[in-house]
């Protein structure tokens, strides 16, 4: 038997002998699981940035494990079971692959994207945005409304006009400040969806640009603290001119 195959009877197996004997597993909900569900996501999403597939492969376990999890309880209420789950991404992405599955014509990844978002919607779907989870973090929320317009045409003809458009709300921004109004957090906000924009157009993943600076100004600051403390000073009693000197050093380490 192929060895994929094995390890997944091997996991399923597990998964019903921890849900009949162990009293942890057993008391547990979809709704109990969601929270660790999102954790375990979140905990993918580090070890991948941080390139470290010996992670990567422990956190795709943790997550194999919860979507069997879910599909056991799923066959227990006699919803659905893991059969039930596994067939039913097959035949959508069967149905969403045309070109490969089917006789569509396809130049590129444009043409694959737009193909996706038509056929959604002659499922059922009133709109392209209804695959958007409401609760997904907001720059990724953004991120993927983007993404989701896009995909029916709506969208900017290049990246100069987007650019454009930044410096746009960057000024209403600027304006609303000023005059300090009401107005300044929904400009605020306006000039964040316009930066998550551009991000698409030069095609960098904003959420994961940002993490990366949340990362790189926690070693700085890290730094800093710890060579302040091995200087025998207290950082609450410098100003920032002095802690600039040791900030300047953190940038050395952590470029």
């Amino acid at each position: 038997m192929d060895n994929r195959l094995v390890a997944f009877k091997r996991l399923l197996d597990i998964m019903d002998e921890l849900r009949e004997k162990c009293p942890w597993d057993r008391k547990q909900t979809m709704e109990t699981l969601r929270r660790l569900t999102i954790e375990e996501t979140y905990e993918l999403g580090d070890a991948i940035l941080d390139a470290d597939m010996e992670a990567i492969k422990g956190e795709l376990g943790d997550l194999m494990l919860h979507l069997v999890f879910y599909s056991k309880i799923g066959s227990e209420k006699g919803a659905f079971n893991v059969t039930d789950v596994l067939n039913t991404v097959c035949d959508k992405l069967v149905e969403r692959h045309p070109h490969i599955y089917g006789d569509i014509q396809v130049e590129n990844e444009e043409d694959v994207k737009a193909n996706w978002e038509a056929i959604k919607l002659k499922t059922g779907k009133k709109s392209v945005l209804e695959g958007v989870p409401k609760s997904l973090p907001a720059m990724v929320k953004a991120s993927r409304v983007q993404e989701k317009a896009m995909g029916v045409g709506f969208d900017w003809d290049n990246v100069d006009q987007v650019w454009d458009k930044v410096l746009e709300e960057l000024g209403e921004l600027k304006e609303e400040v000023d005059n300090k109004t009401d107005r300044m957090v929904d400009e605020l906000g306006d000039v964040l969806f316009a930066i998550i924009n551009y991000a698409r157009f030069i095609n960098v993943d904003p959420e994961e640009a940002l993490e990366r600076t949340n990362k790189k100004f926690i070693s700085r600051f890290t730094f800093l603290e710890d060579e302040i403390r091995k200087s025998g000073k207290d950082i609450t009693k410098l100003n920032l001119e002095e802690m600039d000197v040791y900030w300047n050093q953190s940038k050395e380490v952590y470029p």
